[in-house]
């Protein structure tokens, strides 16, 4: 098994420096059938790690989601609105937890009760650094309504309010495209 020590950054250039960053990386690594490779040069989408929280509802077994419209899937042709949970990226000192907290408030105006990890993935290792530590926060539905987020961010989210089962059917019909949430969704029924 190899190990960080098996590879190796051998120069970093900045490619852009926007709202996100891409830097472009020159490694070289262990080869599997011995040596080292030659030097490899790779572009890398630089945006932070983030955090997704799926708030829910024990006592009556529902989900709260968010909706909002998002470039991305714009750009890809899908649906510009998405359905997600609540998500944001984690700023310089805080710790995931923070987060988890503070964008349940910000993107649905939720309090959670507590709050549950169940993974860590990276969305894209193969040109992104991002990872997203996601979670289970425990809420009361019966509070979550309206339309949220921060005007200054350009954030315009309503909160939707499902059932546990009709969440999951969302997810199998293909309308719910988020990774972390169908991560959240994969094998319940």
């Amino acid at each position: 098994m190899f190990t960080r020590d098996d590879a190796e950054v051998t120069g970093v250039e900045t490619v852009y420096d926007g709202y996100f960053k891409m830097h472009k990386y020159a490694f070289r690594h262990r080869l599997f059938s011995g040596g080292w490779s030659e030097v490899i040069e790779r572009e890398m989408f630089e945006r932070g790690h983030a955090v997704a929280v799926l708030p829910y509802d024990p006592v009556t077994d529902r989900v709260v989601m968010i909706e909002q419209i998002r470039v991305g899937a714009m750009v890809a042709g899908q649906s510009s609105w998405q359905l997600e949970i609540v998500a944001g990226v984690i700023d310089k000192g805080q710790t995931s937890e923070q987060v988890a907290y503070r964008e349940s408030e910000e993107e649905a105006g939720l309090q959670l009760e507590s709050l549950q990890k169940i993974t860590r993935y990276m969305s894209s290792s193969g040109g992104c650094s991002e990872s997203l530590d996601v979670y289970l926060g425990i809420v009361d539905a019966g509070k979550a309504k309206g339309v949220h987020g921060l005007p200054e961010e350009g954030e315009d989210i309503l909160v939707h309010v499902l059932s546990r089962e009709e969440a999951y059917r969302l997810v199998e019909n293909g309308t719910i495209e988020n990774a972390a949430l169908l991560l959240q969704f994969s094998g319940c029924n």
